[in-house]
This record gives C-alpha cells, structure tokens and sequence, in this order.
C-alpha cells in the first residue's frame, strides 16, 4: 500500500542533487529540506536508509487542540488586564518585544480584527481553506501572544511585536505533519524568532482512517503507533537542525502545545503524556493552569509530561470578526509562553546575546513553582509558570 511520506533530506543532500520532484520546502545552507512524496513502504524503507536522509514519516493528521469548555471565572486585579498577562509578570516587564518576529502556525488570523492594527502581518497559506482564519483560534492564540489593547483591555504579552508571521496549517479538515514541517522552515527563513503551535497528532483519527482503509483494528493501531514514532522523530531532526544553527542565524524557539486529552476529574481519573510535536526535543511543551483561590492549579485537561506552564483556563483574547472572548486550554497557555519568551528575546537581543539556547534556558530556567497550589505533581508543570524578565 502506497502512502504519502515526509522526507527530511540533510543539507549536503539538497545543495548536491536539488529536491526530489513533490519538494515542497527547501531550507537555506545548514537546514534540511522538507520534501513530500508518494512511496510504497519498501520505497519507503530504502529511502531512510540513504546516508543523506535524516528522518522518513508517513503523513499524520494533525488537528488544533480544541479549546475546553470550562466554568471558571476570570478573576484578575485589574479587569482591564487578561489575568494569564498579570500571572506571568508580563505587566511589570520593561520589555514589549520590540523587534522580535513571532511565527503562528494555526488556523490562521483576522487580519481585520483592531488588536492587530499597526503589526506587519506576513501571512502563507499551507492548506486548501481559505486565507483567512475560519475558526477563530489562530486569532484568540495571535491576541495573546503579541495584541493590542482591545477597548481598553490589555491582551497581549508582547504587544510590542510589530512583525508577525502567521502560517495557517489547519484548514477545514484540519491539517498534516507535513504542512507543519513546511511551516515551521518557512518560518525560520522568514526570520522567526519565537514559533508559536497549539496543535498536536490526530492519534485516533489516523486509527479510524486506516480502519476505514480496511486494516483491522489490532493492526491499525499498531500501524498508527510506528506512523507516531517516526513522525515524533521527524520534528525531533528538524529542531535538531534549526538548533544547530542558532548560531549561525537569529535564534529560533519553538513552542508547542501539550494537549488537552487528560481527564484529572473524571471517573474514571486519568492523564495522558504530551502529544507530538510538543513531546518532541527541541521543541519547549506547555501545560496549562488555572486560577484557585489558594494558587494556580493544573488545569484538569491539561497533559502531563510538559516542560513548562502557563495561564490556560479562562483567558481572555482576540474574537474572529472583533471583540473578546474567553476560551480554555493547553493552546491558550502555549501563546502566554511564546509571548514571554518574545520579551526574553528582546532582552537578550538588546544584550548582544540572542541565540536559541539562551533563549530556551531564560524561558525554563526562570519559570517558577512559587504560586501555584501545594501538592501539585511536579511531572504536570515542569520547571514552572513562565516569568517575564523585570530588568
């Protein structure tokens, strides 16, 4: 059975032969190529065993992390502040992002919508949907990151942001882990300094699609867990690579949603690890927290595994089509962490000492602990709720 593939070709492969024919996105010297082609496994097999190809992935489907309806409260001490820009410092911070360019690989944005006024927008469409945002996440998750002030209210970390790169690779059926591997080179060529993805694999829906196919249930799913392995490696090679060269180009951070599969207060209770591509190395994964009366608590959908936390329940930003809304989940926390790592950035860049591994370890290593309710499980918040640098 023939299936489309992902092939990240190393870079001495793509300056010696040029892309295979179905290339679809080509980095500049010292970054991979991302090609896609049609291959029957055996191809498939041959393939990775060249000495110039560094990973081979069947195409899974991914999805955005669906927002999680929730009854909580937005609490904040000031109710013309979103609580999750309070919670991580970001209010206190001297820096605004100033000259950082943020990348959100979504669903895309309402380029009309008055929190984006005056940002330079460069928007590429890597689905078969429209340009523009259908949903309305991409927007809510682009408003916290980098929004302006909308009717007095402040949603935005890094409102500073003037350049933004908005990749929509979820369309109306959702997208592929090789859209997502186009975006993010696409990104880094476009001088991203922050990649922002709340989106994660479509497990159970690559299971029914293969049963679908006619592959019984047993072996769907272990089909589908080999696909999930090699695609987790996929982005995994590519951060590799991106990392390798943040010394050579601006320093790329790549941000990723955990997920939103956990069921903490179910009957029954239970937890499910950080999805692809967030669980992948290389790439920073957020939990999300919520608001308690006696500190922020992990939010009960919240996956766990994630390397750091931020604001994710009831957060407050950008509707499709203008106004506010307030929506839940691992992907509103993801832009809470982008945002501040936009502000990291900019100090850093300030400094003269940007570059991703200092960009990585500012984010994590000054994440913190303190705040959030005692008797949390370390393994649900990693190193912490993010913090913006004060000085």
């Amino acid at each position: 059975m023939e299936k489309k593939y992902v092939i990240l070709t190393s870079p001495p492969m793509a300056t010696r032969r040029g892309p295979r024919a179905g290339a679809t996105a080509a980095g500049p010297r010292g970054l991979p190529t991302v090609e896609v082609d049609q291959l029957a496994a055996g191809t498939a097999s041959a393939v990775a065993r060249q000495g110039t190809t560094s990973a081979v992935a069947p195409i899974m489907p991914m999805r955005l992390i669906e927002p999680v309806a929730t009854n909580a409260a937005v609490e904040s001490a000031s109710t013309k502040t979103a609580w999750g820009i309070e919670a991580t410092g970001a209010d206190k911070s001297p820096f605004t992002g100033e000259g950082i360019v943020v990348a959100v690989l979504d669903t895309g944005i309402d380029p009309g919508h008055p929190a984006f006024k005056g940002v330079q927008l460069e928007r590429k469409n890597f689905t078969d949907s429209s340009d523009d945002d259908d949903h309305g996440h991409g927007t809510h998750c682009a408003g916290t990151i980098f929004g302006r002030n909308v009717s007095g209210t402040r949603i935005g970390v890094a409102r500073g942001v003037n350049k933004a790169l908005i990749g929509k690779v979820l369309g109306d059926g959702g997208g592929g882990s090789d859209q997502v591997a186009q975006a993010i080179l696409w990104a880094v060529n476009q001088g991203a300094h922050v990649i922002s993805m709340s989106l994660g694999i479509d497990f159970p829906g690559y299971v029914s699609y293969l049963q679908d196919e006619g592959v019984p249930v047993q072996a769907a799913t272990s089909i589908a867990l080999e696909d999930y392995r090699a695609n987790v490696l996929l982005f995994e090679r590519l951060a590799s690579y991106i990392a390798a060269q943040n010394a050579f180009i601006q320093g790329v951070l790549l941000v990723a949603a955990a997920g939103n599969e956990s069921e903490r207060d179910g009957t029954p209770s239970y937890e499910i690890a950080v999805s692809p591509p967030a669980v992948s190395d290389g790439i920073i994964s957020v939990a999300a927290l919520a608001q308690g009366p006696q500190g922020y608590t992990v939010a009960p959908f919240s996956n766990a595994g994630a390397r750091v936390a931020g604001p994710g329940v009831a957060v407050q930003s950008a509707k499709l089509g203008g106004g506010l809304v307030a929506m839940s989940g691992t992907s509103m926390a993801t832009p809470h962490v982008a945002g501040v790592a936009a502000l990291w950035a900019e100090k850093l860049s300030k400094a003269g000492q940007m570059n991703g591994q200092l960009l990585a370890d500012s984010v994590v290593g000054h994440a913190s602990t303190a705040g959030i309710k005692a008797g949390f499980d370390p393994h649900d918040v990693g190193a912490g709720l993010v913090r913006a640098p004060v000085s």
